[in-house]
C-alpha cells in the first residue's frame, strides 16, 4: 500500500503490528486520527506512553497494576485464601468478567509447554508455591485452557504441593477441550467456575 506521506505510511506500519489489524483498518484509524484534534490525538499518543513506561506487575499475583500491588489483592473484602491460577492477564480480565470468583489471582506468564521451549523454570511457578506456604492458602482453583498443556501444568503444580493441606480445584470442563479462555462466552465461563471440580477427577 503507497500512500502520498511517508508520515501517514510510517503510522499506518504501526497500527497494522497491532494483532487483528490489517493495512486498511490501520489506514482507517490512521486517517479518523488525522480528523482529531491535536490535543485530542496528543492524549491518545500519551496515554499508549504513559501505559507502557508506567504500568507495573503486582508483586504477589502479576496482574497489572497501577502500582505495586494490584486491585484485587489489595481488597480485603474478596478471599485472600483462594488463588485462582491462570495463564495470562487475559484471562483475568476475562474471569472477573462473569463476576463470579471472590479470590485472588495468580498469573504464570504461560503454561508448560517442551515443544515450544516453555519449562517450569520459565514461569512463576515458584513463587506460587512460596505464596501458598506463607498465605497459608485454603483453596487453589486451576482457570488453564483445557488442553494438554494446560493439563502438564496442573499436573507439575500439583505435586509441587502435594505436601501442602491445600484443595485443589479446576473449572468445570464447560469450556471444550482445546479452547481458550478469552473466546469462551461469559455464561459458558461463568458456569465453568461455579461448577469446578477436584483436580484428581480428570487428571491421571
Amino acid at each position: 500500500m503507497q500512500l502520498p506521506s511517508s508520515l501517514l505510511q510510517n503510522a499506518v506500519a504501526e497500527f497494522s503490528k497491532l494483532p487483528g489489524i490489517g493495512k486498511k483498518t490501520a489506514l482507517r484509524l490512521v486517517l479518523h486520527l488525522l480528523k482529531q484534534d491535536v490535543n485530542e490525538a496528543e492524549q491518545f499518543g500519551e496515554a499508549i506512553t504513559r501505559m507502557r513506561k508506567e504500568i507495573k506487575f503486582c508483586q504477589r499475583c502479576y496482574n497489572v497494576s497501577d502500582g505495586d500491588i494490584c486491585s484485587i489483592c489489595a481488597n480485603s473484602v474478596r478471599n485472600q485464601r483462594m488463588i485462582c491460577v491462570v495463564e495470562n492477564i487475559r484471562d483475568v480480565i476475562a474471569i472477573e468478567s462473569t463476576q463470579q470468583l471472590n479470590g485472588t489471582y495468580h498469573v504464570l506468564g504461560g503454561i508448560i509447554s517442551p515443544l515450544d521451549g516453555v519449562g517450569p523454570d520459565q514461569l512463576n511457578i515458584e513463587t506460587l508455591v512460596s505464596r501458598i506456604q506463607k498465605e497459608e492458602t485454603e483453596e487453589l482453583l486451576f482457570a488453564l485452557n483445557p488442553n494438554i498443556q494446560g493439563d502438564t501444568t496442573i499436573y507439575y503444580i500439583q505435586k509441587k504441593i502435594a505436601h501442602l493441606p491445600c484443595r485443589i480445584t479446576t473449572i468445570a470442563r464447560g469450556i471444550a477441550f482445546g479452547g481458550e479462555l478469552e473466546y469462551a462466552d461469559e455464561m459458558t465461563l461463568a458456569r465453568s467456575i461455579a461448577n469446578r471440580l477436584p483436580v484428581q477427577q480428570y487428571v491421571k
